[in-house]
């Protein structure tokens, strides 16, 4: 599940935060990194869960409602259609998942009851809803599209479960438009064949990934003088000292990568810290970032110490 978009961005804010803590224990600052990756991981399967107790939620509902004193015959008739949502059950029994449940004790409904009630009212009064209650019936990819839309809607654009995870954990606000994206490739990807051993996203692709999380951070530290005297010598024009300390910190981890992964095209690696330049620094410093990279890199082409494409 984890790609190198996120251990990118990991190993960014991991650099930057060794710097401004004033730390020199670089084994420490790889602990950080493989948690706050394994946290990431965490978030994607406690989303993952919320479907199903916002589903389980729902249940409750019904059931309390038949025991009303004053039932109406919808009361005692409900339209099933929401609680028996085929995605949905597959979800609950997936293994994975039960498993993750089972060793976090994770609950939505035990632990955010109210958050839970409350985003399970905006998705009844919704027009999604609405129109998928108003079919005969449907089937296993028609209901796992509509929660697909529902995630997106509700789930994806919540802001007061943004700020709920906050709370909740320092990691999770700046990873869950990530895991979202994880989330919704879950959904996706569901097959009604597989059961209940449907697979879910491992939380690394392979064990290549994990060392490439690892080499780049310790790359990034260790060469930092390195990487700083190339930024410095390509930004004549500017005090390196005024250079905002995060496109320093960025272009340190962007040259990391560019000189110590033979395997990775030069233009992926300035695309993709171009692009954490544009969320996490300066208005600025898309533009700089991406100009001071390409003049380093075409100058390291002319003296042979870049061969890669």
């Amino acid at each position: 599940m984890i790609n190198r978009v996120l251990i990118r961005l990991k190993i960014v804010q991991i650099v930057y935060a060794y710097y401004q803590n004033g730390s020199n224990n670089l084994d420490a600052a790889e602990k950080e990194l493989l948690f706050s990756i394994s946290k990431a991981y965490d978030l994607y399967n406690y989303l993952l869960l919320l479907m199903v107790d916002l589903t389980e939620c729902a249940s409750k509902r019904i059931e309390n409602a038949k025991l009303k004193k004053l039932a109406t015959a919808e009361d005692l008739n409900p339209n099933m259609r929401f609680v028996n949502n085929k995605f949905i059950a597959q979800l609950q029994s997936n293994k994975m998942l039960i498993e993750y449940q089972e060793r976090q004790k994770r609950s939505w409904l035990a632990d955010h009851e109210e958050f839970t009630k409350q985003l399970l009212d905006k998705i009844l009064v919704s027009d999604i809803y609405k129109e998928y209650m108003a079919k005969t019936e449907t089937s296993y990819i028609e209901d796992r599209e509509f929660w697909r839309m529902l995630y997106k809607s509700f789930i994806n654009k919540s802001v007061e479960l943004e700020d709920l995870l906050e709370e909740m954990s320092l990691y999770w606000n700046d990873d869950k438009e990530i895991v979202d994206t994880f989330v919704l490739k879950t959904i996706n990807r569901f097959d009604s064949k597989q059961g209940a051993d449907q697979q879910l996203l491992p939380e690394y692709k392979d064990e290549e990934d994990r060392t490439y999380a690892v080499r780049l951070l310790r790359r990034s530290v260790l060469n930092c003088d390195e990487y700083r005297r190339l930024v410095s010598d390509n930004t004549r024009n500017w005090d390196i000292n005024r250079v905002a300390f995060m496109d320093v910190v960025i272009m340190q981890v962007a040259l990391a990568e560019i000189l110590s992964f033979s395997n990775i095209p030069v233009s992926v690696s300035l695309n993709e810290y171009v692009e954490i330049a544009k969320y996490y620094s300066t208005p600025k410093s898309s533009s700089f970032v991406n100009g001071t990279l390409d003049g380093i890199v075409k100058k390291l082409r002319k003296e042979g110490k870049i061969t890669k494409n």
